[in-house]
């Protein structure tokens, strides 16, 4: 059985798509008035900023991300929901005693700010952010250092996620992975990337949980 889940948390746990977008948006616009259209910023959802803002312009990627992070601060709570069946999905695993971490490129000020806000905060053994990571997803140092926390085994560890750099993380620490539906990329683009598990609702983990075999 699976005995650890690790989430990423934007586009999985809680919907801040609205918030990333808008925040991109306003970013973009500042320097690059007209040029970047709503389906131009989906390909940077899941990325680390850095990255994202680097393919824009090099040399403002500082900047860029500072603004960017004013904008996602102030507009934070107003935009920010949990996704359906989140809340009682986790309550259960936890009662039925698995260990959830949450595996994010945020900073950890902002994380731990989103699972406070739809709360959820209590049900995490580990989170783990990229203040303590010196490589983000799609690398799978994150979950790695999330499994050690967790003395978690590879074979009965699952990471959930809404973009390719989740479920490569995952692959990448030979763990099984899970894509999320409501993904804003797309399941076509998922499946590209060959998960284990496709959800259509957060509760689906209650039925993996319970069927999916071991190899230890």
């Amino acid at each position: 059985m699976i005995r650890t889940i690790l989430f990423d948390l934007d586009g999985t746990l809680i919907n801040t798509n609205d918030l990333i977008l808008a925040s991109f948006q306003y970013t973009l616009d500042k320097y690059y008035p007209g040029k970047y259209t709503r389906k131009d910023l989906i390909p940077f959802i899941g990325e680390p900023l850095d990255v994202s803002f680097a393919r824009v312009d090099p040399k403002r990627t500082d900047e860029l991300i500072e603004v960017y992070r004013d904008h996602n601060s102030r507009n934070h709570d107003r935009l920010v929901r949990e996704f359906p069946t989140v809340h009682e999905t986790l309550d259960t695993l936890s009662k039925e005693g698995c260990r959830l971490g949450v595996v994010s490129t945020k900073k950890r000020d902002m994380v731990e700010r989103g699972l406070k806000l739809t709360h959820i905060d209590g049900y995490f053994d580990t989170v783990i952010t990229s203040d303590e990571c010196r490589r983000l997803k799609p690398d799978p140092e994150p979950v790695e250092r999330a499994m050690t926390r967790l003395t978690a085994e590879a074979a009965t560890t699952l990471m959930v996620g809404d973009s390719p750099s989740d479920l490569l993380a995952g692959s990448g620490a030979h763990v099984r992975t899970a894509g999320v539906g409501w993904s804003l990329k797309g399941r076509a683009v998922l499946e590209r990337f060959h998960p284990d598990f496709l959800l259509s609702r957060m509760s689906d983990l209650l039925g993996i949980v319970k069927t999916v075999e071991s190899n230890v």
